[in-house]
């Protein structure tokens, strides 16, 4: 499969929202797009952008993403690269995007002096927890809790 990764531009925002919306249904969440061109318009592209993505398409398509952050840990006194979502499309799985997509986080991460990188998926993503243990990462069990506000 031939594909190029990209930084997200403002065009593809439509896209990425479509995507977002495949991903929380695939993780059985909840999701609304409503608001969210404009407030993920502003988290990438605004003056000091909050979030940042990368965007793998083929040719024009987009058929997946991967967004992250940069946070800091109070235990390690230092910055470390949090993965928030990584999704492809079902026909883009299985042709070793998501590894290059690791890869080019693990390069991002480095150049920006951090400690680590940090993410989490539904216990029943079974697929993707065998992809994480296959590419080195250790699995740390703790209980998410998410307070609406």
């Amino acid at each position: 499969m031939e594909y190029s990764i990209r930084n997200c531009e403002i065009a593809d925002l439509p896209k990425l929202i479509m995507l977002c919306q495949q991903h929380a249904e695939f993780e059985k969440a909840e999701f609304s797009t409503e608001g969210k061109k404009q407030s993920l318009k502003n988290a990438l592209f605004g003056k000091n952008p909050k979030l940042f993505c990368l965007v793998v398409a083929i040719k024009e398509t987009i058929i997946g993403y991967v967004s992250y952050t940069f946070d800091f840990s109070t235990w390690d006194a230092a910055t470390f690269l949090y993965m928030d979502c990584l999704f492809l499309e079902a026909e883009a799985r299985g042709f070793g995007i998501g590894e290059v997509l690791i890869e080019k986080l693990k390069e991002i991460a480095t150049t920006n002096n951090c400690v680590n990188m940090q993410w989490q998926t539904p216990e029943f993503n079974a697929r993707a927890i065998k992809f994480y243990n296959r590419i080195g990462a250790k699995r740390k069990d703790k209980v998410r809790f998410t307070l609406t506000l």
